[in-house]
């Protein structure tokens, strides 16, 4: 499950009356609040099984946490609980944000987060008192007790999610957007090799449950006939700092260099790759290639030199205006008639020298 919500603003003691919020701050409560109804989705089963049976040995005698998981909806709460025994787990803890089920939002306790844990013997299920943000005290100290966080977290918190677990030194196996390599926390990690992908997720797109009151605005989406709504979401991948066998393989390579084939970018020195499978075999120089290069990386065949935001220089300083479409840092590939194309976030890989 992936929602997260601000905390509730205090109400202030002094003469019985409520602090009065500012327009602007009121209307980013709400534009967050919205932001992250939307962001609740529920990862399918058949998911969770094709990732995580590439790590099964690592979870014995583990205590694993999902943070960001409605034991009602959760799909990672069940599996686990499947395999707890067969896993040999120490412990199960799901603890979630404030209730987004219907049947519950009249009780009083529709504030307050839930928190469930499992030991192989008994459930025992509780209330939070306060309502579960996974940046709140008492889910880190919850997080404290874990040896593996395993959830889909909030996409629109994925940086600050990913920077938690890195400050208390977690392991982690979590689900989101293969845009967040490219923000700046992300890729760090990726280049001090702190980061990877896992293995199951390479192409295509992912259909997650959303609850029954999202808006269906998704170019694919499904209603089952219990009512029960799906959507279709593009470029998502699995991200850990746990190894797995297949990291290790070398990426197959048969094509040659060309200066035809693999041109120089108009304001880098280094070759555009369009297609990870294309990295020519005999180049050893800087090549740009997709973010989606990180499906197939191993950090013993290639260096992760940079990427493009950081490395492109300004077009400005190489073309007149009108001749590029301006924007952020980006490389760009001549058209031949005097224009330039601007390409998508590309890494700058090379070779490892062996």
């Amino acid at each position: 499950m992936g929602i997260n919500m601000g905390k509730k603003v205090k109400k202030c003691k002094l003469q019985k009356v409520k602090k009065l919020e500012p327009k602007k701050a009121k209307n980013q409560k709400l534009s967050q609040a919205k932001k992250a109804k939307n962001d609740e989705f529920y990862t399918q089963i058949s998911d969770i099984e094709r990732e995580l049976k590439h790590y099964r040995h690592y979870f014995k005698d583990k205590v694993v946490y999902c943070n960001c998981d409605d034991p009602d909806a959760s799909n990672f709460y069940k599996y686990f609980l499947c395999k707890y025994k067969e896993w040999g787990l120490k412990k199960l803890i799901t603890t979630c944000y404030r209730s987004q089920q219907a049947d519950r939002r009249s009780r009083n306790d529709s504030d307050h987060g839930i928190c469930l844990e499992y030991d192989g013997d008994k459930v025992v299920r509780s209330y939070l008192s306060g309502d579960g943000d996974f940046r709140s005290a008492e889910s880190i100290e919850l997080l404290k007790q874990a040896d593996i966080v395993v959830t889909n977290p909030p996409f629109s918190l994925f940086r600050e999610y990913v920077a938690q677990l890195v400050e208390y030194k977690k392991k982690f196996l979590i689900i989101g957007s293969l845009n967040a390599v490219t923000y700046k926390e992300i890729f760090k990690l990726i280049t001090e090799d702190k980061l990877w992908l896992g293995p199951s997720i390479h192409s295509g797109d992912r259909e997650f449950g959303v609850p029954a009151n999202y808006p269906l605005r998704a170019a694919e989406y499904r209603i089952d006939r219990l009512g029960n709504k799906y959507i279709r979401v593009k470029g998502i991948r699995w991200f850990t700092n746990i190894g797995f066998e297949e990291r290790h393989e070398a990426l197959i390579l048969y094509k040659k260099y060309t200066p035809e084939e693999y041109p120089t970018y108009a304001n880098f020195d280094a070759i555009e790759v369009s297609k990870t499978k294309n990295i020519p075999i005999d180049y050893d120089g800087l090549m740009g290639v997709p973010i989606s290069f990180l499906d197939k990386y191993n950090p013993k065949q290639f260096e992760i030199v940079g990427a493009s935001r950081c490395l492109g220089r300004p077009m400005s300083e190489v073309a007149s205006k009108g001749a590029y479409v301006a924007g952020g840092r980006a490389f760009y590939l001549a058209n031949g008639n005097g224009t330039y194309r601007r390409l998508y976030a590309r890494f700058v890989i090379r070779r490892q020298q062996v």
